[in-house]
C-alpha cells in the first residue's frame, strides 16, 4: 500500500498498538485527515516521511516494550531526513542541529562518545518511543500539518501508556511538547521538562539538565532495566 490516504485508512501499524487505538481510524477526525493527506496527493506536492514510514515508531517500539517517550513536534522537512522517528534520520543523512546538540549532552551526561550517523533506531528497539506529535509534513514548510488531526491521535497515544500500570519516563523538551505532556501522571511516571535542543534555546536549560541518566536511574528504580544509550557504529 503506496498511498499515504491508503495507509491512514487501514495503517500498517504494529498489531499492539493496532488493538490499544480500537476504532480510532475510523473516527471522523482521522476520515478528514485521511481526505486532507488525499487532496495534498492529488496537489502533487511532497509530503515526509514516505507513506510506508509514518508510523514507523510503533513498529519499532510494540505498546508493552515501551519504557521511555520522547516527544518531537513534527517530522523533519528535508530531503531524505525524516523516517518516522522524533528527532532521527537514516544512517548517512547529515545530522540535523538538535541531533547534535542532544549528542552533546548525552556525552556530557554519560561520557558516551557522538557516533557520525543519526539513525536512533537501536534507542527505539530498547523501548524508547520517538514519537512526534504531527507524523507528516510537506518538504519544505515545518509545521504544515499541524492542526490536521494528527494532534488528536498522538493525545491518543499520550492518553493510553499514561494508563499503564507501570511507570514510563516521558521526555518533554520545549514549550509544545510540555503543553502536550499535561496529561501525564506525574505521580505515576517519570516526567522531565527542559527547553527544546534547538540551537535556539540549547543554552537555556537543556545543556545540563541530563536526562539520560535521569531515565536510567528511574528505570533502575522501577525495576526496569536501564537503556544503553551508546549508538552502533554502523546502524
Amino acid at each position: 500500500m503506496s498511498s499515504i490516504s491508503v495507509q491512514v485508512n487501514e495503517p500498517c501499524i504494529e498489531a499492539s498498538w493496532k488493538a490499544a487505538l480500537g476504532e480510532e481510524f475510523q473516527l471522523p477526525y482521522m476520515q478528514q485527515l485521511r481526505g486532507f493527506l488525499r487532496k495534498e496527493k492529488d496537489a502533487k506536492k511532497i509530503i515526509f516521511p514516505k507513506s510506508a514510514d509514518i508510523f514507523k515508531a510503533f513498529e519499532y517500539t510494540p505498546i508493552e516494550k515501551v519504557k521511555v517517550v520522547i516527544l518531537g513536534q513534527d517530522p523533519y522537512h528535508g530531503v531524505g531526513q525524516a523516517h518516522g522517528l522524533c528527532f532521527s534520520v537514516p544512517p548517512q543523512v547529515q545530522l540535523p542541529p538538535s541531533l547534535q546538540n542532544i549528542y552533546k549532552e548525552l556525552e556530557d551526561d554519560l561520557g558516551i562518545k557522538p557516533v557520525k550517523h543519526g539513525c536512533l533506531v537501536s534507542w527505539a528497539t530498547q523501548g524508547v518511543l520517538l514519537l512526534n506529535s504531527v507524523l507528516t509534513v510537506e518538504k519544505g514548510l515545518a509545521a504544515s500539518h499541524q492542526g490536521k488531526g494528527w494532534e488528536i491521535f498522538t493525545d491518543k497515544i499520550i492518553s493510553i501508556l499514561n494508563q499503564q500500570s507501570r511507570p514510563i519516563a516521558f521526555v518533554l523538551w520545549g514549550s509544545y511538547a510540555q503543553k502536550k505532556g499535561a496529561v501525564i501522571d506525574a505521580t505515576k511516571h517519570l516526567v522531565i521538562k527542559s527547553v527544546h535542543p534547538s540551537p535556539l534555546s540549547v543554552y537555556r536549560g537543556f545543556f545540563g539538565s541530563k536526562p539520560f541518566s535521569q531515565i536510567n536511574q528511574f528505570l533502575l528504580k522501577t525495576h526496569q532495566t536501564p537503556i544503553n544509550w551508546q549508538l552502533p557504529e554502523n546502524p
